[in-house]
């Protein structure tokens, strides 16, 4: 099937308390092993592309490896631009094939990331694209993006209901104490925050920065409305770790394909465990 819009999926995962997940799209063996880890669980999914991996692979490169995992597996999978920095960085992804994208205007003024908001809702809806947008300022790294954990703002629950009304965005990202990255210690989650921000509006809250929190804090997370959470870090550090393993164990391998087998299926198994943890097996 063709790649589709996350309104596709967001509105069952609200309503029966399920997360799809975001799994970023780094290369064709992340593309491959999110797509087989899903395929096996039955299971809708994001590609999330940053910019930075925008520029690594190339943007016809990158529509043309979602496209392909789309049509294979016949699930409802969207290419989704994760933290788009602009309204012509959302529009060049849009024209490209996205069929989904995330305008970041945290850094600007309430007033401010209200209005560049509306833009990219208005020209993406009209081309059936979904939008996310994001309140308050989530910490850690990521790409060549660093916040320090001091200067995180966690998301106003007031605010974030009145970006909504204003924005028309289709989920929305809050400060709610994770973090781009792998924590140090454990996160410390708000979870008030997002079940007032839930109760209050018709789409799901994204939690950004899956990667490395306790499972029982993510099902506490969906429990209370996060219906998108978003794992990069953890299939990184899962590839990474299987391809020093084939190395470390054999200087005489220089066949890429004989270390980033081993890679591909490490990543498989985080995909999948994320997607039973998430609660979106058998809901494509």
């Amino acid at each position: 099937m063709p790649l589709v819009s996350m309104n596709e999926f967001l509105p069952k995962a609200k309503a029966n308390k399920f997360a799809v997940g975001q799994f970023n799209m780094n290369n064709l063996e992340f593309a491959q092993a999110i797509t087989e880890a899903a395929m096996e669980l039955n299971s809708p999914f994001i590609f999330g592309v940053s910019e930075g991996a925008l520029k690594y692979m190339g943007i016809e490169y990158t529509v043309a490896i979602a496209e392909a995992a789309a049509k294979q597996s016949g699930l409802p999978i969207a290419l989704h631009l994760d933290h788009g920095s602009s309204f012509e960085v959302a529009m060049k992804c849009i024209r490209a094939g996205f069929s989904s994208v995330m305008f970041d205007g945290s850094h600007y003024s309430y007033e401010e990331n209200v209005r560049l908001t509306k833009e990219v809702v208005k020209a993406a809806h009209a081309m059936g694209v979904s939008v996310e947008g994001e309140l308050g300022t989530i910490g850690g790294v990521e790409d060549d993006i660093s916040v320090d954990e001091a200067d995180a703002n966690l998301a106003k629950p007031e605010e974030a209901i009145r970006y909504y009304e204003e924005t028309g965005v289709d989920c929305v990202a809050i400060a709610v104490g994770t973090a781009h990255g792998m924590y140090a210690g454990e996160p410390n989650i708000h979870f008030d925050i997002i079940e007032k921000v839930s109760q209050a509006i018709p789409i799901p809250v994204v939690l950004h920065g899956g990667s490395g929190v306790p499972d029982e804090m993510i099902k506490k997370a969906i429990a209370a409305g996060a219906g998108k959470v978003n794992v990069n870090t953890e299939n990184q550090v899962a590839a990474t770790a299987a391809i020093r393993e084939v190395l470390g164990a054999d200087a005489k391998v220089y066949d890429p394909r004989k270390y980033l087998t081993p890679a591909r299926k490490a990543m498989v198994e985080v995909v999948k465990s994320k997607i039973q943890l998430f609660g979106s097996a058998n809901q494509a």
